[in-house]
């Protein structure tokens, strides 16, 4: 179908509005230092931080999240619109809202928090704990709905045969809907990891940004820009690290899903 011509131009501005920053971002790249940059103590340092931090934050999505999308994906209609918007709150909630939150909850003096100190003098925010936490509370949704949505598409059909000839719920839910569902399962895994790694505001405001402890990829390259710890150059190369991670993983994921449909 031919499209009205006086579309292709806010459309090219759309693209360009998306792709001139990145642009810019290369252009402000040092290659002749690039290694040095991307390699110092203090940039390896958070890129381990980041990596691990949002590798245990993405299992927590799978664990917690995978039964909420299967609650989901087979609640009545009014039931699953209201779990969704809970699900949905934390990806629509600004950062900082939802450090808040999570301090209000596990703080000190937060309505958890401040019983689990009480009674083991534990206090959980600032810690490399508190990044994970908050980078699981903001892949969460990422994951519930990637996974709820191939789950409603995958219908019931072949769950009421399997149930029909004789199949328990464990062996329809681990040989038929798992499965079936097993491509929202991955997609949704890349897309929280995705999150995960490049969680700011809720990782400075419930974590802080200590150096080795809390201070991930994100914080890293917010620091630099304050003129603290590492230097401009190595924040410009840990973003161009993000970029080219998130390229790899949207190649990645959209080859992935072309090789399964066919």
């Amino acid at each position: 179908m031919r499209l009205p011509r006086f579309l292709y131009v806010p459309a090219f501005v759309g693209f360009a509005l998306l792709l001139l920053p990145i642009v810019g971002l290369v252009s402000r790249v040092r290659w002749d230092t690039l290694g040095e940059d991307l390699f110092s103590s203090a940039s390896m340092t958070a890129l381990g931080l980041s990596l691990s931090t949002a590798a245990c934050a993405t299992a927590v999505c799978v664990v917690v999240g995978l039964p909420m999308a299967l609650l989901l994906g087979r609640a009545g209609r009014r039931t699953a619109a209201v779990l969704r918007t809970l699900v949905l709150i934390p990806l629509v909630l600004p950062p900082m809202v939802g450090g808040l939150a999570l301090l209000s909850l596990l703080g000190r003096s937060g309505l958890i928090g401040e019983r689990i100190f009480t009674w083991s003098g534990y206090s959980l925010p600032y810690t490399t704990t508190a990044v994970v936490i908050a980078q699981a509370f903001v892949a969460l949704p990422f994951f519930v709905i990637t996974v709820e949505g191939t789950l409603r598409t995958s219908g019931v059909s072949h769950e009421q045969i399997a149930s029909t000839l004789g199949a328990g719920r464990w062996r329809v839910l681990t040989r038929v809907t798992l499965p079936l569902v097993m491509p929202g399962i991955v997609a949704g895994t890349v897309l929280a990891f995705a999150r995960a790694l490049g969680e700011f505001g809720a990782t400075a405001l419930f974590a802080g940004n200590a150096p080795g402890v809390t201070r991930t990829m994100p914080l890293a390259i917010y620091t630099a820009f304050n003129g603290v710890g590492v230097t401009q150059d190595s924040a410009v190369a840990l973003s161009l690290l993000l970029l080219v991670s998130a390229a790899v993983v949207v190649c990645g994921l959209r080859s992935w899903r072309e090789d399964a449909v066919r």
